[in-house]
């Protein structure tokens, strides 16, 4: 199906929901396809190939609403689905902030670059796969693997609505992970790496991330439990990247509205420590989670979330924009069966100037951490408590290993103690660099 024909389905499904008495609605079409190669111990164990279509249909009867959905984008049947999602709608309480955007503006969608022609076959992905194992288990002290695994996968998302909102927009992603284990019984440990990227040519090197797998494993071989106290923290990127999230998860439009945020009265307030920016871009060329336009139609753009320490927005969907008398910002995400909520996109937090070695240089005593274990933050208080491992810092370099301990703090106050190192790389669609934090407690033998 072309992005035309896609297009013309919506365009006959909102039509079809506007006869059967609907006031308002918006119609999404996914299509996906996807392969992916597991390879593990030298042997492929796994090759899956997946090919779907869903349709959604979103319906407004005054205030009320409702969705249903369909794997059958055949027009014959677009009749009755429209008639079961109205009276669906006309069966439930309304909802004074429920709507679509009254104006979609009409706007040329910016030229991302999120499509990558190539498409690997079978082959090219167990080679992949097979280089990042390989790799991994050439690392001395590397005892075993868990495999390495290569995917491709295509998405194409059309959205048409009642407002007069038509666009449709194709990604591509292409992905390698891999897991080593190093020691023996109960003595083993494991670590992995891995990338992402929208086109094969920015994917990193597949012996690089098995060699650092097996050297991570390694590594963490023999850890201690380290003593109760109080000491500086420095995050490793692919954990920093969670205390971003913890401020997304904060800022959000529809917690913020439900009065559960800790920083619920915090916008134009300092939030980070002085000369900090987090950004958040749609617009990114090959950006993970870049997009034209967002789940209501409403054009994204780039934001300082946070501008020198100072919080700056709110991330907001139509209906919590409308909850706090604000305008969206185009964070609307969305799946086909369920309504929009507001959700980051490529989200960062800017680099600082020193090296990570510099951030750490002047630490006599402290914890580098590379694992986070469970999800002990309370988001009504900013309380936060998880378990992690990594490795001491003494004298400003990394020594021996640690596992079994808990951090401890309260995020109000670690993110005013945060310092970013200059290392950002972007890999995940929420990033950061090595990130220091003062003073948090250390829970451990």
């Amino acid at each position: 199906m072309t992005e035309g024909e896609s297009l013309d389905r919506l365009q006959a499904l909102v039509a079809a929901a506007r006869a059967a008495g609907a006031d308002a609605a918006d119609a999404i079409l996914a299509r996906g396809a996807s392969l992916s190669v597991a390879r593990r111990l030298g042997a492929v164990e796994k090759v899956e190939r997946a090919e779907e279509l869903d349709l959604g249909l979103r319906v407004f009867v005054g205030q009320r609403q409702a969705i249903v959905s369909s794997t059958d984008p055949d027009p014959r049947g677009f009749a009755a689905l429209a008639e079961r999602a109205v009276a669906m709608a006309r069966a439930v309480p309304e909802d004074r902030f429920a709507g679509l955007p009254p104006d979609t503006p009409r706007f040329t969608p910016p030229a991302l670059d999120l499509e990558d022609p190539a498409e690997p076959d079978v082959a090219a992905l167990t080679e992949r796969a097979a280089m990042a194992e390989d790799a991994a288990r050439a690392v001395p002290g590397v005892s075993n693997s868990e495999g390495a695994e290569a995917g491709w996968s295509r998405t194409a998302v059309a959205l048409v609505s009642s407002a007069g909102f038509a666009g449709a927009y194709a990604r591509t992603g292409h992905s390698l992970s891999v897991s080593a284990l190093a020691g023996s019984g109960t003595g083993m440990e494991r670590d992995y790496d891995a990338s992402s990227a929208v086109h094969l040519g920015d994917l990193e090197d597949p012996a690089t991330l098995g060699r650092n797998a097996g050297e991570r494993a390694v590594r963490r071989l023999n850890p201690r439990r380290p003593a109760t106290a109080r000491l500086p923290v420095v995050y490793d990127p692919r954990v920093a990247a969670s205390l971003l999230g913890h401020l997304s998860a904060a800022i959000n439009g529809a917690a913020v509205a439900r009065g559960t945020s800790f920083l619920r009265d915090a916008l134009g307030q300092p939030v980070l420590a002085r000369g900090l920016c987090v950004r958040d871009d749609p617009t990114r060329p090959r950006g993970l989670r870049s997009r034209p336009f967002d789940g209501e139609g409403l054009p994204g753009q780039p934001r300082a979330v946070v501008e020198n320490g100072v919080l700056t927005t709110w991330i907001l969907d139509w209906r919590s924009a409308r909850q706090l008398g604000l305008a969206s910002t185009g964070h609307a995400s969305r799946g086909v069966s369920g309504p929009p909520s507001p959700g980051t996109t490529n989200l960062w937090l800017e680099p600082g100037t020193l090296s990570p070695a510099e951030l750490m240089a002047d630490i006599t005593e402290g914890i580098y951490v590379t694992e986070l274990i469970g999800m002990g933050v309370n988001g009504l208080t900013g309380d936060y408590s998880r378990g992690a491992a990594g490795f001491m810092i003494r004298n400003g370099a990394l020594a021996e290993p640690v596992s079994e301990l808990t951090i401890a703090g309260n995020l109000r106050d670690m993110f005013r103690a945060m310092t970013p190192a200059s290392d950002l790389r972007f890999r995940r669609g929420t990033d950061s660099p090595t990130v220091r934090v003062e003073g948090l407690t250390i829970a451990g033998g």
